[in-house]
């Protein structure tokens, strides 16, 4: 159903002022957003997808990826339709291109008693952008923390100020996800985004307004979107303004939507941008989508042996105590939570 929104501001002219995410459109009278879920009715703006949700599905915390949150634990993935990217190589294109509204009825309440009902502890919000329809996602938070739930973002952190104080009200942990290292030409290129600018203001102002736990992830497309100087900058970044214990995830693309004809990243070139984040002082470095390879795991940094052991989204070994400290040699770890009790268990299912 359709809801005022409350990230905006009115204009002249019965125009609005969208201040959910750094695109700032401005609408006409009748009128939709890039995302094509945010649309002028009448002078004010409608969050079209309020209450309706295209995909849900349990799955691991892992998957987002988040690994230094709660680990091991089942996580409720809700989205709506529509994007404020236009990513070439979305793997989420038949939801996040989708410009029609669509989707199962459920209020915040339901979210979150069907997150209790699937065992869950958290619910994240992903697949899309979640920024554009925040003030559903605020609600069902809120609902969410009333039973017990921690709340994620899976985002491109294309976002303002105004979204980052919503998040402050209900939001655990976010994982950012640049792509392509935020190299200027292939976000423009590849994602429709002029500027990558907005994403590492998104993160100083969650850094300095909030304490909501930030884990980094950088897609690697292969010919066009691997720039080794660009990771560097990238891991620089990370090390300069968020710390060298903070997380970053170097994950591998796989051909998808209008980019089939690219290969997937080869190994190498991710173990290049693995190296490079390393060289630069940061301590936790892992690569995605590549199941079995020794950089899943974590390792260490006094000691380097390894002290969790995954094989894809899945937790073989874990070598920590109960404050996280190695059991090898008892350095802090700098994991959030505890490891979930249900963390052998299946965590995938279907829901919507």
């Amino acid at each position: 159903m359709a809801k005022e929104a409350i990230l905006y501001e009115k204009r002249p002219n019965d125009k609005v002022l969208c201040t959910a995410c750094a695109r700032y459109c401005e609408i006409g009278k009748g009128q939709i957003g890039l995302c094509g879920i945010r649309g002028n009715e009448n002078g004010k703006l409608d969050l079209y997808v309020y209450g309706k949700v295209i995909a849900g599905h349990v799955d691991p915390i892992e998957k987002k990826p988040v690994i230094h949150y709660n680990p091991g634990s089942k996580i409720f993935s809700i989205a709506t339709t529509g994007c404020n990217w236009l990513c070439k190589y979305c793997q989420n294109s038949d939801i996040s291109q989708r410009r029609k509204v669509e989707g199962v009825d459920m209020t915040p309440e339901e979210v979150a008693n069907t997150a209790v009902e699937y065992g869950a502890q958290g619910i994240a919000y992903t697949y899309n952008q979640p920024s554009i329809f925040i003030e559903f996602a605020r609600d069902c938070g809120i609902a969410a923390r009333k039973r017990g739930l921690f709340n994620i973002f899976v985002s491109n952190g294309y976002d303002t100020p105004e979204v980052v104080k919503m998040m402050d009200e209900f939001l655990d942990c976010i994982t950012v996800d640049f792509k392509g290292s935020a190299e200027p030409d292939f976000t423009r290129k590849f994602i429709g985004v002029p500027d990558p600018q907005p994403i590492f203001d998104t993160i100083l102002e969650i850094r300095d307004k909030t304490k909501i736990h930030t884990e980094i992830t950088d897609l690697i497309v292969p010919q066009v979107g691997d720039n080794l100087e660009h990771a560097r900058k990238l891991a620089k970044f990370v090390y300069d303004e968020l710390g060298p214990e903070t997380v970053i995830h170097f994950l591998r693309f796989h051909p998808d939507y209008k980019m089939m004809e690219y290969p997937s990243t080869p190994v190498k070139t991710l173990e290049k941008h693995y190296e490079i984040a390393k060289s630069e002082g940061l301590k936790y470095v892992y690569l995605g989508n590549v199941p079995g390879h020794p950089w899943e795991h974590t390792y260490c940094a006094g000691c380097n042996e390894i002290v969790v052991k995954r094989f894809g989204f899945d937790i073989q070994e874990w070598h920590l105590d109960k404050n996280n400290k190695c059991k090898f040699c008892g350095n802090q770890i700098p994991i959030t939570g505890q490891l979930a009790k249900g963390y052998k268990q299946e965590r995938f299912q279907f829901v919507v």
